[in-house]
C-alpha cells in the first residue's frame, strides 16, 4: 500500500513537470526559433518545473526519502535552479540582447519582463546566502530564506503565467497552480510545526 502511494506520489510529480516540456517540445512556434532561442526557452521550462520540487523536498512530502537526505537533495536542486536560469537568461541574450538589457534595467514594455527578472535576482541571492548560512545563524536564514522563497515563487508564476509562448496553456496553468499550492503547504505546515514545538519547549529543527 505504501509503495503504490509513492509510486502515485512520484509519477504525479513527473507528470505535472514533464507533460508542459512535452507539450511545449510540440509546439508549432519552434518552427520560427533558433536552437538558442530553444534551449533558453526549455531552461525556463525547467526552472518552473524545478521550482515545484524544492518545497515538495523541504516539507518531506515525497516519500522515500528522509528529513536529511530531502535537505540535502534540496541543495542540488537549488544548484540546478541556479543553472537553468543561468542557461534561459545567456540564451535570451544571446538571440536578442536590447531585450534583455531592457528586462535586466526594468524598462522592457513586455509586463511579463519584471516579474521574472525579480525572480531570477531572488534565485541569485538565495544561492549565494546559502554560502554563509552558518554565520547568519538558523533563525537569520530561515526568514531570509522563506521570504525569498515567496518572490522566487510568485514572480516564477506569474512570469509565465503571464508569457504566451511555447507552452500549452493548460499545462502550464496546472503546473504554476500546483507550484503554488506546494509552497502553501510548506510554509503553513512549517509555521505550525514550529509553534507546537515551541509550545512543548522544543527547538525547532534546523532548515
Amino acid at each position: 500500500m505504501k509503495f503504490a502511494k509513492a509510486t502515485l506520489i512520484w509519477a504525479a510529480l513527473a507528470a505535472a513537470i514533464c507533460v508542459p516540456i512535452a507539450f511545449a517540445a510540440t509546439s508549432p512556434q519552434l518552427a520560427w526559433r533558433g536552437p538558442v532561442y530553444i534551449m533558453a526557452g526549455f531552461a525556463g521550462i525547467i526552472a518552473l518545473g524545478l521550482v515545484l520540487v524544492q518545497p515538495l523536498l523541504i516539507g518531506g512530502y515525497l516519500p522515500g526519502l528522509s528529513t536529511f537526505r530531502g535537505r540535502r537533495v534540496h541543495h542540488w536542486i537549488g544548484g540546478a535552479l541556479v543553472v537553468a536560469v543561468v542557461v534561459h537568461v545567456v540564451g535570451l541574450w544571446i538571440t536578442s540582447p536590447p531585450d534583455m538589457i531592457d528586462a535586466l534595467t526594468f524598462t522592457s514594455p513586455t509586463p511579463f519582463s519584471p516579474f521574472g527578472v525579480t525572480a531570477m535576482w531572488a534565485i541569485f541571492t538565495v544561492a549565494l546566502l546559502a554560502a554563509f548560512r552558518r554565520r547568519l545563524g538558523p533563525r537569520t536564514w530561515r526568514i531570509v530564506h522563506m521570504s525569498f522563497a515567496v518572490v522566487i515563487v510568485v514572480g516564477t508564476v506569474v512570469h509565465a503565467t503571464l508569457i504566451e509562448g511555447t507552452m500549452e496553456t493548460v499545462s502550464k496553468a496546472a503546473l504554476c497552480v500546483l507550484v503554488l499550492a506546494a509552497a502553501i503547504k510548506v510554509m503553513a505546515d512549517l509555521r505550525v510545526w514550529r509553534k507546537r514545538a515551541t509550545s512543548r519547549g522544543e527547538k525547532p529543527a534546523r532548515q
